[in-house]
């Protein structure tokens, strides 16, 4: 992947997706790929091999919102909440569901809703870090994510803990 400092080294991409109301990890997709675009459909359809249910909203990072991506998720019902990239409302070539979404994020419920993802998704992965995720030792999409998936563990587990004092 490249680097912050224009290099290329070998790294993994981390995406988490968690309840906005119980801050809970509903799914986990790793790769090394160096955008955050191919992530978005996968945890969807984690969510609904492993809960049987579509996601009616989608609360993502600014990195997972491509217009392919509003699009698919449309077609599954999801109404997806992330910052455009430019603030025109409409552009000619753009299809109704991404039409819509760039409608919807002028809003200023959209504005709210979206910042939401401070106190859901980025305290998740701040937890992540608090719990020493920071470097991976391991190599290799499967180690990584079985590190990965056991910090999803603890991190669920001491969710469990909170929500049930």
């Amino acid at each position: 992947m490249k680097m912050a400092d224009g290099g290329f080294r070998p790294a993994y991409n981390v995406h988490l997706t968690s309840t906005t109301e119980r801050s809970v990890i509903v799914a986990v997709e790793v790769n090394n790929e160096g955008t955050d675009q191919p992530a978005m459909l996968p945890l969807a359809e984690q969510l609904e091999a492993r809960y049987q249910v579509q996601p009616k909203e989608w609360l993502a990072d600014g990195g997972c919102a491509s217009l392919t991506n509003v699009d698919r998720m449309s077609e599954r019902g999801c109404k997806v909440y992330a910052p455009t990239r430019i603030d025109k409302p409409t552009r000619r070539k753009d299809s109704p569901a991404v039409a819509e979404w760039r409608g919807r994020m002028q809003t200023d419920e959209a504005k709210a809703i979206y910042k939401l993802r401070a106190q859901t998704a980025e305290w998740v992965n701040a937890q992540f870090r608090a719990q020493g995720l920071t470097h991976l030792l391991v190599r290799g999409l499967e180690k990584v994510r079985a590190v990965v998936l056991m910090h999803a563990i603890t991190h669920n587990f001491r969710r469990s803990c909170a929500l049930a004092s």
